[in-house]
C-alpha cells in the first residue's frame, strides 16, 4: 500500500548503484581533464606559433639559403672572387678551372646572348686563376 507520502501516480524512484555512480564521476573527471588539457594545449600553441613567427621572421628574407653569392664584384679580382665566379675551390686544379670555365662560357657568350660585363668578369677569373696557381709564371 501506498503511504500519503507516495502516489499510485509518480514513479518509484530508482536506486543509484554505487559501481554505476562511481563511472559517471569517473567519466566526468576524464572530460574535465580533457578539457583542461584542451584549453592548456591551445595557449601554448599560440605563444609557440607568436614565436616561431616571431624568428622566422628575424631570418634574412631573400638569399639567405640560396646557393648563388649575392652582391657586386670587388674592384679587384681576387682568388676567393674568381673562385666564387667560376664555381670552384679557390685551390682547385688546372683541369677544374678549365672545364669550369667552358661551362659558365657556353652559357654566357656574349655571341649567344649573354652579357659582355659578365663574359669579361668569367675570363678574368680565369686569367686570374691560372696566373696565381703555385708553379706558373
Amino acid at each position: 500500500m501506498p503511504t500519503i507520502f507516495e502516489s499510485p501516480d509518480q514513479p518509484q524512484a530508482r536506486e543509484v548503484k554505487p559501481a554505476m555512480a562511481t563511472g559517471l564521476i569517473l567519466a566526468g573527471l576524464g572530460l574535465a581533464a580533457v578539457g583542461f588539457a584542451g584549453r592548456y594545449a591551445w595557449r601554448v600553441g599560440r605563444i609557440a606559433q607568436q614565436t616561431l613567427n616571431q624568428k622566422l621572421g628575424e631570418l634574412p628574407s631573400s638569399g639567405a639559403f640560396s646557393k648563388y653569392y649575392r652582391g657586386g664584384f670587388e674592384a679587384k679580382m681576387t682568388r676567393r672572387e674568381a673562385g666564387l665566379i667560376l664555381g670552384v675551390s679557390p685551390s682547385a686544379s688546372k683541369m677544374k678551372i678549365k672545364e669550369a670555365h667552358k661551362r659558365i662560357m657556353l652559357l654566357n657568350h656574349p655571341d649567344r646572348g649573354g652579357s659582355p660585363y659578365l663574359a669579361a668578369k668569367i675570363n678574368e677569373a680565369k686569367d686570374y686563376m691560372d696566373s696565381a696557381r703555385p708553379g706558373s709564371g
